[in-house]
């Protein structure tokens, strides 16, 4: 059986959390003497009650957390924070619409980034600092951020949620003590964050920027306090910090741990995921660079700084820009979208179907060639030197047919609501890969989601959540299997 008294004991405690990330935008609203203020007290004081009575209901729970758990724990709590998220919109009445509100908060946590404000320089400073707050939070995983500051939370179950909540298909430990290696990878998120912040302020923003924009990098969410994002600027120093911090948060953190607090900067290009995430890139600036120029007249300098920034965002699914890329060649969004589908590093804060994914779709291909020529031969396949587990496979390619599924029918949903073929196709792979921004010119990646029916906006917030906890751990929940007691 589902073990519900400790899922209430956790999530309640959990929103404690939250209630207080509500009181520091009240705070905010304070310092500034906006009218938001009042709106997320109110929301700070409805959590902190729902915090109560979800404690009351798991008082004196068994702190047996099984696997089976752990799934209804993680989704359950990203579903339950973002109704108590949204909270802030509709009663400070910035956003009137509850479907608009729930798609907006699941957007943030989710990372995606994807906007139903068509102006959101009109806001108010604390609810701007709630949008980005929200994405940050949601960078490396709510559940995830209480494993490295309450280890106790969780007790003896924290492995079965970080393998229900973490990125990617292999989920290697630097550490036998899973909250000190969570603590260490917070560390490696908070420095970038900083890092981020202080170079964002030397170039020419102000502080409130700073912070909004250098949360919203790291965590590759791609929520702006502008509406013209990182453009609004107009500087290309900011524009090449922030491509350098949404790379950086592309890399897997436990590989930016070793390389930077270990002092051990070579170990990246040992790997295979790293080494094809910087292949891609590369690529694709190059032939982007050389469609710019040939094709819209850009100049050497503003091509490649619009082609680098536009590739790095969307294979790191942050989803801010720099540039217009509806305008660009239409075979430019073919390889923007495929850049969507691929992502960055596991274990970072992006969202695809990550490079060491990838990596092992081209292992296993390989092996399939070599094994037509010599059907006998016994061909593992190894990431950077060990043998992936032949359930891993199958795992791999469960997971790769599920989201090729996933972004076919929901496109053909889309299509079927009057939406174009274009914009059909890249929102199901923004919002199953969390990147955000769209291509083609009913929505691209300068226009809100605003103009989208309700029930289509509902399917959205579903395929972020979906996407964010890599599927698998939101689908088993609808299977017979998950609810039977044995």
């Amino acid at each position: 059986m589902v073990n519900l008294r400790l899922i209430y004991k956790i999530i309640g405690s959990l929103l404690f959390l939250l209630g207080t990330l509500l009181l520091i935008c009240t705070g905010i609203s304070l310092y500034y003497k906006e009218d938001d203020m009042v709106a997320f007290l109110i929301s700070a004081i409805f959590t902190f009650c729902g915090g109560l009575v979800l404690k009351y209901f798991g008082n004196d729970a068994n702190n047996n957390l099984s696997r089976r758990d752990s799934y209804l724990l993680v989704t359950a709590t990203w579903v339950i924070f973002s109704l108590f998220g949204m909270l802030p919109f509709l009663i400070s009445g910035y956003i009137t619409n509850i479907t608009d509100a729930f798609f907006e908060t699941m957007s943030g946590f989710s990372t995606t980034g994807a906007t139903i404000l068509d102006d959101v320089e009109w806001l108010p400073h604390a609810t701007l600092y709630w949008r980005t707050q929200t994405q940050w939070i949601g960078g490396l995983g709510i559940v995830f951020f209480t494993i490295a500051i309450l280890p106790s939370m969780v007790g003896s179950g924290s492995v079965k949620v970080f393998a229900a909540e973490a990125t990617g298909p292999l989920r290697s430990k630097m550490h036998p003590r899973l909250s000190t290696m969570a603590k260490w990878i917070w560390t490696v998120y908070l420095g970038l964050t900083v890092a981020c912040i202080l170079a964002f302020a030397a170039a020419g923003m102000d502080w409130f920027d700073s912070i909004n924009y250098a949360m919203t990098t790291t965590a590759t969410g791609g929520f702006a306090t502008h509406n013209d994002s990182t453009a609004f600027f107009n500087s290309p120093t900011i524009e090449y910090i922030s491509i350098l911090f949404q790379f950086l948060a592309g890399i897997n953190f436990m590989m930016l741990y070793a390389s930077i607090f270990k002092l051990k900067p070579l170990a990246l290009f040992k790997s295979s995921e790293f080494k094809l995430y910087i292949t891609i890139i590369s690529i694709s600036t190059i032939w982007i660079l050389y469609l710019l120029m040939t094709r819209n007249g850009y100049g050497l300098e503003r091509a490649f700084r619009s082609a680098l920034f536009q590739v790095v965002s969307f294979i790191t699914t942050t989803g801010l820009f720099n540039d217009d890329a509806a305008r660009w060649p239409h075979i430019t969004w073919v390889i923007l979208g495929c850049l969507m589908f691929v992502g960055a590093c596991s274990g970072s804060t992006t969202g695809g179907f990550k490079c060491v994914r990838a990596v092992m779709v081209m292992k296993v291909l390989r092996n399939e060639f070599h094994k037509l020529l010599h059907p006998n031969a016994v061909l593992p396949v190894k990431i950077n030197g060990t043998p992936v587990p032949h359930g891993q496979i199958n795992t791999l390619l469960a997971f790769f047919a599920i989201f090729t599924i996933m972004v076919i029918l929901t496109a053909t949903l889309m299509i079927a609501a009057g939406i174009d073929n274009t914009n059909a196709v890249t929102i199901s792979l923004s919002c199953v890969s969390n990147v955000g921004p769209t291509l083609g010119t009913q929505i691209g990646p300068e226009m809100s989601w605003s103009e989208l029916p309700d029930y289509v906006k509902w399917l959205c917030s579903f395929l972020m959540l979906v996407g964010r906890l890599e599927i698998m751990s939101v689908l088993i929940l609808f299977t017979r299997a998950f609810w039977k007691d044995n």
